[in-house]
């Protein structure tokens, strides 16, 4: 982070005036990640939002091959008002939990790529995305860069963040992202298959948040790039990301557009 973001403190903040900044930010003008989102703080407690379902918890859904569609996916169908926001999951789980409560407030759906080694930090964010209806897949265990490792280091990377979704949630999750990347490379690719993922999810918008550009930027580079069926670059754990949410959510449903899960988006 840099010097000029600023704490975010609460969610009814960042939705106030969110329509006179959105109307600002747009008239204003509408590769590779190698960020890395700040570190989470300790967090004992249950993270915001979470809910506790009564009885035995299902499993979670599990990968899908989507048919005619390549490994390596960088967006949905173009004849479908349907666009999906995906983040890059660690960070602090107050500021998580702060994006999924915005999300769900609004009846949109998220998709979450996580970093293992942020599950063995917060077990519960995992149950916490699914119960909010989100999707929950795999960023690698450590967010290293897995293009540049050999064979076994980077199936290491893959199957450890798997193994770690299929403890809490009963599966390795719905999709795989490579970590400080934004196309594997033909061994990430074929690794990931092997480790039980048909597609790796890409994305064709990349917001640049974890730059820290600011909010007017992180809004203005998604609204100006955003059409049917996008796929978006988010990262948890910055405040320009938060802060930026409810005016690209604002944006979306002033397009018609929903934001769903990826899932769903190529469903």
């Amino acid at each position: 982070m840099n010097g000029r973001e600023t704490p975010v403190h609460r969610r009814s903040a960042l939705r106030s005036g969110a329509g006179a900044l959105l109307a600002g930010v747009l008239t204003a003008g509408c590769t590779d990640n190698r960020g890395t989102a700040p570190a989470s703080p300790a967090h004992d407690a249950p993270p915001p939002g979470a809910r506790k379902a009564p009885g035995a918890v299902r499993p979670a859904q599990g990968p899908r091959r989507f048919p005619g569609r390549p490994v390596q996916i960088e967006y949905g169908p173009r004849d479908r008002a349907r666009v999906a926001l995906t983040f890059h999951g660690q960070g602090d789980p107050a500021l998580v939990g702060t994006v999924l409560a915005e999300a769900e407030r609004t009846g949109a759906r998220l998709t979450v790529l996580a970093v293992g080694s942020w599950l063995d930090d917060h077990p519960a964010m995992a149950r916490r995305i699914l119960d909010g209806g989100h999707d929950l897949g795999n960023h690698t265990q450590n967010h290293l860069d897995i293009s540049t490792m050999d064979e076994t280091r980077a199936y290491a990377e893959i199957i450890g963040c798997a193994e770690r979704l299929r403890r809490l949630t009963g599966s390795i999750g719905t999709w795989f992202r490579p970590s400080r990347t934004r196309y594997a490379t033909p061994l990430v690719q074929r690794l990931a298959v092997r480790a039980g993922y048909p597609h790796l999810l890409s994305y064709d918008v990349d917001s640049l948040d974890f730059t820290s550009p600011g909010v007017t930027a992180v809004t203005r580079k998604v609204a100006g790039e955003l059409r049917n069926g996008s796929v978006v670059s988010l990262h948890f754990g910055y405040p320009d990301t938060v802060a930026a949410l409810p005016l690209l959510l604002t944006e979306i449903s002033r397009r018609r557009l929903r934001a769903v899960t990826t899932t769903e988006l190529l469903t």
